[in-house]
């Protein structure tokens, strides 16, 4: 596990902005570690070497070559810094992942892609997801071989999430839910495999399926 690099103390969000700081209190670059300064060289190379050569395809709407590029990166460790280390991931801190998504924002494409898929694709499951998930999905997504979506905002509701109006009905039998709704804006829905989908059960209680 990766050794975080942190401020004097501790500043919280935007704190900065609206409080007195000085200057050893912010974190900058020239506070990187050796890990932090080595997984940004391999992220760049990735970057310089993969996405670049391929943006002309993913234009153009490949995403065979988009799914081939998260596999490539999880291959190298760049898909799975969040995710625990027992679940197929690195373990690394938050700037870890920021210095690699810094890099890999070469092309604003590919990095919305791999951003959903790492970021709100992955981390719900981190953070929320039973230990049957984490064992089923976490180790499929750091690798790349499953591509992530975060499916919350239909065409009345977004930032609003608790206007959602796609429904979850149990079944009868009682073993399944039945998801009726419609999602929009959903960062890699045309390809991805695994969806958090957002809805109300009997259009009160505000939960996620997967």
């Amino acid at each position: 596990m990766a050794t975080a690099a942190v401020p004097k103390s501790k500043i919280s969000g935007g704190s900065f902005l609206l409080e007195e700081r000085t200057p050893d209190e912010v974190f900058t670059p020239e506070d990187f570690t050796e890990q932090h300064q080595l997984i940004g060289q391999t992220a760049e190379e990735f970057a310089t070497n993969e996405i670049v050569p391929n943006i002309e395809k993913m234009e153009h709407k490949d995403f065979s070559v988009t799914r081939e590029l998260l596999k490539k990166a999880g291959e190298l460790g760049l898909s799975g810094v969040e995710i625990p280390e027992s679940y197929g991931g690195l373990e690394m801190d938050k700037v870890t992942a920021a210095v690699i998504a810094d890099h890999i924002a070469k092309y604003a494409g590919f990095a919305t892609t791999w951003g959903g898929h790492t970021g709100i694709g992955t981390l719900p499951i981190v953070y929320f997801g039973t230990e049957e998930q984490k064992k089923r999905y976490l180790p499929r997504l750091a690798a790349g071989e499953i591509v992530g979506a975060y499916a919350l905002s239909e065409a009345s509701s977004g930032s609003d999430a608790l206007n959602c109006r796609a429904r979850a009905e149990l079944s009868k039998d009682g073993k399944h839910y039945i998801l009726n709704g419609e999602k929009m804006w959903i960062t890699n829905a045309g390809f991805a495999d695994l969806f958090t989908v957002f809805a109300k059960v009997d259009g009160e209680k505000f939960t996620a399926f997967l």
